[in-house]
């Protein structure tokens, strides 16, 4: 593993931290100053100012209810608000499960451990959200909820940057429509993917502008009555049915 990515894995630095510490020669591997292009295996030994670095075996996650009108990044080049803004600094360097966009809200992970937020990220654990979208839901849009939906050569509800043009739209794993009034339709779906934008992709191709996101649950973590803007830690009841999930990953990728 390169050493940049060692340090962010059991520190509070990023990477780019790392590489600034590297250069000012306050990292040593078995003793050596170490360099942007080492390599570091399992029995090395790796210190920052004389302190030796131990591989991290505990790990911390949080539930933030986003507001909308953030974005879930570290920095913005137009100066919008950040996540990292409203949540306290000693969560800085806790990176985020996925992505909610500018516009959305509600639940979002974060973890101190690398490893925990890929796992969760590439899981296909249900994900509950509450939409609003502007128009009426026709039988097609409800077949392509059944049955899912290929996006070939379109960008409608897709970032204005975005290169990627195409999309695989797995079935929804449920949903239930609320109700339409005033041009609106309210309604809940489940998924089990996390792709960029997927739910605003998937309206946008039928022409239907989402209007309002709301994501209320995530495997076995749910908002519950956390208010918008505010942070909070996994109950034990939490921590001990994902302690459970990476254990039956870890053992589905080894079989």
């Amino acid at each position: 593993m390169r050493i940049n990515k060692y340090i962010s894995h059991n520190s509070k630095y990023s990477r780019r931290e790392a590489d600034e510490l590297i250069k000012a020669g306050l990292v040593k591997i078995n003793k050596k100053l170490a360099s942007l292009s080492d390599e570091v295996s399992k029995n090395d030994k790796v210190s920052i100012r004389g302190k030796i670095l131990n591989e991290k075996k505990l790990f911390t996650v949080i539930v933030y209810n986003k507001p909308k009108g953030e974005l879930v990044s570290k920095k913005d080049d137009r100066d919008r608000k950040t996540i990292y803004q409203s949540l306290p600094q000693n969560f800085r360097h806790f990176l985020p499960v996925g992505r909610l966009d500018f516009a959305s809200e509600g639940l979002l992970l974060l973890s101190d451990s690398v490893d925990v937020v890929n796992a969760l990220m590439h899981s296909d654990l249900e994900r509950k959200y509450y939409l609003k979208i502007r128009g009426k839901i026709d039988e097609k849009v409800l077949e392509a909820m059944k049955n899912g939906l290929e996006i070939v050569n379109s960008k409608k509800g897709a970032h204005a940057k975005t290169k990627i043009s195409s999309m695989k739209i797995a079935p929804f794993l449920d949903f239930e429509i609320l109700g339409f009034s005033g041009g609106y339709t309210k309604l809940k779906v489940l998924i089990n993917e996390g792709k960029n934008r997927e739910l605003r992709r998937f309206f946008g191709f039928f022409d239907l502008e989402l209007v309002d996101l709301k994501r209320v649950s995530f495997g076995i973590v749910n908002l519950g009555l956390l208010p918008s803007g505010k942070h909070r830690f996994l109950s034990k009841g939490e921590y001990a049915k994902l302690r459970d999930f990476l254990k039956t990953k870890k053992t589905d990728e080894k079989a």
